[in-house]
């Protein structure tokens, strides 16, 4: 069957141009310099600082599914040559049989080609953008004739596409708050007046990339405690309320310098930064660059991170709305529950409930995963951050853990958050990425 589908696809060469012409001509001009794994991912990020009024939900789906489809074209491309060694995320065509097929960067076109794809469908606002960065990679248009395109790329492409299609990201039900004293409220700030503006409300019920459900991985507490009314009264949430009150606030003189640094550091949450999924993703790059990861095992890395941080983000939200208590901000339970309305915290407050942390669960699923590939936690390398509110561009770390845990608690030190958001998202993060680790992607 393949034979008479690629005699298909090779018919009309026969008459126009010699074929092994035309099955590299669109390679001919590339201008890449290696690592496609990364270059992709640096589009994507690119992609996501022109991102406005995005959760960092739907970035991290975006980012599952190009670096799954990368990773798939990779698998297929490896499959061909006999050099696979890990399941495919969802299908890994073989495609060999015709000497059509072999030429110039045939590794490359197939990852470019399906990246691509993916992006302009998840971002077409910023098809030109995008289009005009494979040109600058491969020195020709993305329409040029390439055999690899519909016998490969735009297969594995579709494949993803669909698989998502009906996985429930596009739930346009709008939010009703509480109305209890500590539940969640619009904090008041920029595009968070009305409960309307509440963030991604249904994104804890979308069909997880490999986990069971959103709610697998539920943490307890605070919803040990049944009610708004016991949550307040118990000396738990006091502690962590006056914790944050000491150590978030702007003016706070108990946070430390370097506590500060860090705080603006992991922030992110801006648009035109990153955002959180988009510090971790570089983060990825820059250890792999420093462990000169080759091209299958990268995209292996990326599409793992990828998927950890993604049903990080579903089993976050589910948590954040999907149970009993939607825990109002810090600047809520200050202002309000402490009377307290000059209190202000270092940071701006995202416009969603605060247990647990996006960023401490996005930051566990990321230490797990490269904790896990890379077997073990000890590298050093240093990260970059993207919020221009940031006295420094630059943090090392020794371990993976390390970064994940300041990440967690920066949300402390911003006044965003409290620890216990910090300890649950940790958790959940880890528990996520441990299990996608176990059942995706797997050695042959």
């Amino acid at each position: 069957m393949l034979c008479v589908v690629l005699a298909a696809l090779l018919a009309p060469l026969a008459v126009t141009a010699h074929p092994a012409a035309a099955a590299s001509s669109a390679a001919q001009a590339d201008t890449f310099d290696g690592r496609p794994v990364q270059f992709w991912n640096s589009v994507l990020l690119d992609v996501f600082k022109r991102q406005t009024k995005v959760g960092p939900g739907p970035l991290a789906r975006a980012a599952a599914m190009m670096n799954t489809a990368i990773y798939d074209a990779e698998s297929a491309y490896q499959r061909t040559w006999h050099t696979q060694q890990y399941e495919p995320y969802l299908y890994a065509p073989k495609y060999s049989g015709a000497p059509l097929l072999e030429g110039p960067a045939e590794e490359e076109r197939v990852i470019g080609h399906t990246a691509r794809n993916l992006l302009v469908r998840l971002f077409p606002a910023q098809q030109t953008f995008i289009n005009t960065r494979f040109q600058q990679r491969f020195g020709h248009d993305w329409q040029d004739f390439d055999i690899l395109k519909p016998l490969v790329a735009e297969p594995i492409a579709d494949r993803i596409w669909q698989d998502r299609y009906t996985d429930g990201s596009r739930n346009p039900a709008s939010y009703t708050a509480d109305n209890k004293l500590g539940a969640w409220r619009p904090t008041g700030g920029p595009g968070c007046t009305a409960e309307s503006d509440a963030v991604d409300p249904n994104w804890g019920l979308v069909r997880p990339f490999v986990l069971a459900s959103g709610a697998q991985f539920r943490p307890s507490t605070p919803e040990t405690f049944g009610t708004y009314e016991a949550l307040l009264a118990s000396p738990a949430y006091q502690a962590q309320v006056d914790e944050v009150r000491r150590l978030g606030a702007a003016t706070s003189s108990e946070r430390t310098t370097d506590q500060t640094a860090a705080a603006w550091f992991w922030s992110n949450d801006a648009d035109g930064t990153y955002k959180p999924p988009g510090q971790l993703l570089d983060m990825t790059r820059i250890v792999a660059d420093q462990r000169n990861l080759d091209i299958y095992p990268a995209a292996r890395l990326f599409a793992l991170v990828s998927l950890a941080m993604a049903d990080g983000a579903i089993a976050e939200w589910d948590v954040k709305y999907q149970t009993p208590i939607d825990l109002w901000r810090p600047v809520s339970a200050i202002q309000v529950g402490l009377n307290d309305p000059n209190w202000r915290p270092l940071g701006n407050t995202p416009c969603f409930p605060a247990w647990a942390s996006g960023h401490a669960t996005f930051a566990g699923a990321w230490q797990v995963v490269m904790t896990e590939v890379f077997k073990t936690d000890q590298i050093s390398f240093t990260a970059t951050t993207d919020d221009g509110n940031s006295p420094v561009k630059n943090r090392t770390f020794s371990r993976f853990s390390q970064a994940a845990e300041e990440d967690a608690y920066s949300r402390l030190w911003l006044g965003v958050h409290y620890r216990w958001d910090a300890v649950d998202g940790l958790k959940l993060g880890r528990n996520v990425a441990s299990y996608v680790v176990q059942n995706k992607l797997k050695p042959l």
